[in-house]
C-alpha cells in the first residue's frame, strides 16, 4: 500500500449505479463539477458515515494529527434505482442550510462528502489492514466490519500483527480516489 494511504485517514466506500445513473456517468459529471465549482459533493446514504457522528469527528482527528483524509472507492454492481431527485440545499450541522453551490449537482442522496479532484486510480487494498477509526465499532477490522449491509466506513491503516498468506488477505480493487476537505460531510435536502 502506498505511503500516502498508510498515513491518511481513509473513507472506504463501495460505489456503482446510483439514482438511475451509471458510475461512469457519475464520474464524468463529478469531474466537470470540480472544473466548474472547485469542489465535488459525492452523494451517499447510510449512517455508517453519518456527517456529524462519524465523518466530521474522524476527519478533524486525522487532520489535527497532520494527516489527510482520502476517500477510496471500490466499483461494484449496484441496483440503486431511487428517483434522481436533485438536492437544493446543504448543511454541515443539520440546522443551518444554504443553497448547493453553483455547478454542483447531487442526486438521490441524504448526505454528501465534500471532495477535491476525483482521480481514477486502480490498486488493491487489504481490508484486514484497515481498522474502524470512529464510533462504536472503533478498532474492528474492515474485513469483518464491511460484511452484510455495511458498504462504507472511516478507517485507519493498521498493519497486521502477523504475516498472512495470500489466501487470508481480503483484497478490494480501488478504482477512484479523492481528498476529503472541510466541512468533510454535509446533509442534503431537496
Amino acid at each position: 500500500m502506498d505511503n500516502m494511504l498508510k498515513n491518511a485517514g481513509l473513507i472506504f466506500m463501495k460505489v456503482g449505479l446510483h439514482a438511475q445513473e451509471s458510475i461512469e456517468d457519475i464520474i464524468q459529471r463529478k469531474q466537470r463539477e470540480f472544473e466548474e465549482a472547485g469542489s465535488i459533493f459525492w452523494g451517499y446514504g447510510g449512517n455508517t458515515c453519518h456527517p456529524l457522528s462519524m465523518v466530521q469527528p474522524f476527519a478533524k482527528q486525522v487532520e489535527k494529527s497532520g494527516n489527510e483524509v482520502l476517500i477510496v472507492m471500490q466499483k461494484m454492481n449496484s441496483k440503486h434505482a431511487a428517483p434522481p431527485e436533485i438536492a437544493k440545499q446543504y448543511s454541515d450541522d443539520g440546522v443551518n442550510w444554504q443553497p448547493i453551490p453553483k455547478g454542483i449537482e447531487v442526486r438521490g442522496s441524504r448526505y454528501a462528502l465534500v471532495l477535491d479532484q476525483l482521480r481514477v486510480e486502480e490498486f488493491d487494498v487489504d481490508l484486514g489492514e484497515l481498522e474502524v477509526g470512529v464510533g462504536p465499532s472503533r478498532g474492528r477490522k474492515a474485513d469483518e466490519y464491511l460484511l452484510g449491509r455495511a458498504d462504507k466506513g472511516c478507517f485507519f491503516y493498521q498493519p497486521r500483527n502477523m504475516p498472512v498468506t495470500q489466501h487470508e488477505q481480503v483484497l478490494k480493487r480501488i478504482g477512484l480516489v479523492a481528498h476529503v476537505k472541510a466541512p468533510y460531510a454535509v446533509f442534503l435536502k431537496n
